[in-house]
């Protein structure tokens, strides 16, 4: 029986990855700070410490900080710790296993010009300290020849960011976007714990995850609030001004640094450009993405 240590198995990804592993008839080790879904907890504290892999034949790393702290605040420095130091000592602990590393398509330089994106697009210039430290820490996986999967926008049951974050932007019925609709790339939880399970046979490197086709960014957005029983109207801010009123809430957040901005240059760009992600290098893997926003709009989670 494959023995699969899962980090990160108490969180979003890293619980469905666990429970899916365990279904396929896997022994899981979660490693974390707390429990997963089944199987063995492994107590870890990425940003200390060395975990304990012993008896794992796979390491899947799903364990991340995330969000978008302020530049130079303490919150960056612990998600640095974790993002970036906690992978050095994972990479260490793994000890020539080999590993799944999840990453981020946030890890791509911003602005126009992602109509397509290989994994060849370049890697640099990110706006947010956690694509800075995804970025530090994948080049760390892949120097050790690991698998870097990188998907976008992760949805589906449990998720604690994307659509709650989306929920709260709704103000008296409406929904302000910057610029007009484009087409962006999202991942289903369930596709992105498919290629994690499937990815520790594949070549080294770094592989794109995200559902099938792009969707339209707006027919998407109010799919996903119908699917939640809001009624909003979407419209649209023009993109220069709320990169400015972005710019003016970043500096205005340098005051409580606890607090993470209402409105981040990162949250605009991610929303105003299209972003859209090439999988065919997965998809010559045998790897294929079938759920889609269709299945998860029929279906959405409780809550």
């Amino acid at each position: 029986m494959t023995t699969i240590a899962v980090t990160g198995a108490s969180g979003f990804c890293g619980s469905h990855v666990a429970a899916a592993a365990a279904a396929g008839g896997a022994r899981v080790l979660c490693v974390g700070r707390r429990p997963g879904p089944v199987g063995r907890h492994v107590p870890w504290d990425a940003a200390r410490e060395l975990p304990d892999l012993a008896g794992a034949d796979i390491v899947v790393h799903c364990a991340a900080a995330v969000g978008d702290p302020v530049p130079g605040s303490a919150a960056e420095a612990a998600m640095r710790a974790v993002n970036v130091e906690g992978t050095a000592r994972l990479l260490r602990a793994a000890a020539g296993r080999p590993v799944v590393w999840v990453s981020s398509a946030s890890v791509y330089a911003p602005g126009p010009g992602r109509g397509r994106i290989t994994e060849d697009h370049p890697v640099h210039g990110q706006l947010n300290a956690y694509g800075r430290t995804k970025a530090a820490g994948e080049a760390l996986a892949l120097a050790a020849g690991a698998v870097v999967l990188r998907p976008r926008a992760v949805y589906g049951s449990g998720d604690p960011h994307l659509v709650p974050r989306l929920l709260s932007r709704v103000r008296g019925g409406l929904l302000m976007l910057p610029g007009p609709s484009v087409e962006l790339s999202l991942t289903a939880v369930e596709n992105l714990t498919e290629a994690c399970l499937a990815a520790a046979g594949w070549p080294p490197g770094a592989y794109n995850i995200a559902d099938p086709e792009p969707y339209d960014r707006d027919r998407a957005i109010d799919a996903v609030l119908r699917a939640h029983g809001v009624r909003a109207r979407i419209r649209h801010l023009p993109a220069a001004v709320a990169r400015t009123a972005a710019s003016a809430a970043q500096t205005v957040a340098r005051l409580r640094p606890h607090a993470e901005p209402y409105l981040t240059r990162y949250a605009v760009d991610q929303l105003a450009h299209s972003v859209v992600l090439d999988v065919s290098k997965a998809g010559a893997r045998g790897w294929t993405g079938g759920r889609g926003l269709r299945d998860y709009a029929a279906d959405p989670p409780a809550g």
